[in-house]
């Protein structure tokens, strides 16, 4: 096969492209530049698209003895990523970025050009397996290795996306094991820090880029019963689950942390509450789509596991589609409350080691409401 190898200029990446090569394919390396300005990035162990990047790419390739590109993404990146990062968090929601930039960026616009200029597949150093059902439908599972498991990111790619997907790395058994093949290569990215944070946040100061773009205005911070009990620089600081950084001048009742239960940017407000208010135990999202074959019936409750982020434990539940208020939503009601969800965040749904489904949820209940009704969080 033809195929594409995105290459962040990580060790992952590299290997992976290595591994396409010994497996017979014809490979072309490609690296994307996301920024035209590339101060505006994070650099050393915490970025993964900076020109340093670009370079350990380069030289990754040029061992592997395979041709290399880069090809500028930036407006695409901007549009698709950072806005839609600014417009979320304006309206309340907690989003994540990495999510978007595999659905919008590295499984959409890239593999479309990769499809258009000839490649058969894109192929990257995330760990996930594709397997085969009996029915001969192509799933998106779990990686051998569970700590380094990468499916809950690659939840938003389509059946499309999956046929013409390759993750060389899904059955490695550790991150150990890729170092060391790395080093056996004399790829110098061997020992190359994992990244982390957002790319595009070079200081990682996330409440003053936002401040700088969405704008710092004085609001109040409320309790769950209303009343003020104290004043912020603006909501869009604020995220579900946040105990740092609230100014309170009213003191809890049982003299516990009060944590934001709720972010209001129409109104600039924030609501605060005891940690067991954090409780969800329902979330629901009308924007969602399969990772390949649906369910026969997914209007039937069927049992599955979900995961809220990246690194949280699965959680057994039970889920349908039904008829919303906002229209189809995909509903789930774990078994025991979620913690600390907030909309905005990608609830990916599993089969066992299968990735089902994914949905960006707009709609929570809380496990423990308000006097007797229940609280829809983000409504």
């Amino acid at each position: 096969m033809k195929v594409l190898a995105a290459m962040s200029g990580g060790v992952d990446s590299a290997v992976a492209a290595a591994r396409a090569v010994d497996a017979g394919h014809d490979v072309v390396g490609v690296h994307l530049a996301l920024s035209r300005m590339p101060g505006t990035l994070r650099t050393g162990s915490r970025g993964c698209c900076t020109i340093e990047d670009s370079m350990d790419a380069q030289r990754a390739a040029n061992l592997i003895g395979i041709p290399y590109y880069v090809w500028d993404f930036s407006e695409r990146f901007k549009l698709d990523v950072v806005d839609d990062f600014v417009a979320e968090y304006s309206a309340g929601r907690t989003p994540n970025p990495c999510m978007r930039c595999n659905e919008k960026i590295k499984f959409a616009a890239l593999l479309e050009k990769a499809i258009d200029l000839g490649f058969d597949a894109v192929c990257t150093g995330h760990y996930a397996r594709l397997e085969r059902s009996t029915g001969g439908a192509l799933e998106l599972h779990r990686a051998s290795d569970e700590a380094k498991d990468q499916s809950y990111v690659l939840g938003v790619l389509t059946a499309e996306q999956l046929a013409h997907s390759m993750f060389p790395l899904g059955d490695t058994p550790s991150k150990a094991v890729v170092r060391a093949e790395a080093a056996a290569r004399g790829l110098s990215v061997a020992a190359k820090p994992d990244s982390h944070d957002i790319c595009f946040i070079p200081d990682g100061d996330t409440r003053g880029w936002l401040a700088e773009r969405v704008g710092a205005e004085n609001g109040a911070i409320l309790d769950r019963e209303g009343r003020v009990i104290g004043d912020h620089d603006g909501a869009h600081a604020f995220t579900v689950g946040q105990r740092r950084g609230l100014r309170l001048g009213v003191p809890a009742d049982d003299g516990k942390p009060r944590f934001v239960l709720e972010v209001r940017p129409k109104t600039n407000e924030v609501v605060v509450g005891p940690k067991e208010a954090l409780a969800i135990a329902q979330i629901a999202g009308h924007r969602f789509s399969w990772a390949g074959r649906p369910l026969d019936e997914p209007t039937h409750w069927f049992d599955c596991d979900v995961q809220i982020r990246a690194h949280a434990d699965p959680v057994p539940a039970r889920a349908r589609v039904q008829d919303g208020r906002d229209g189809t939503e995909f509903v789930v009601v774990p078994t025991e409350p979620l913690d600390g969800v907030a909309p905005g965040q990608t609830a990916v749904v599993y089969l066992g080691t299968r990735v089902l489904g994914q949905f960006t949820i707009d709609r929570t209940v809380s496990a423990v409401p308000v006097g007797a009704a229940s609280t829809a969080v983000g409504s």
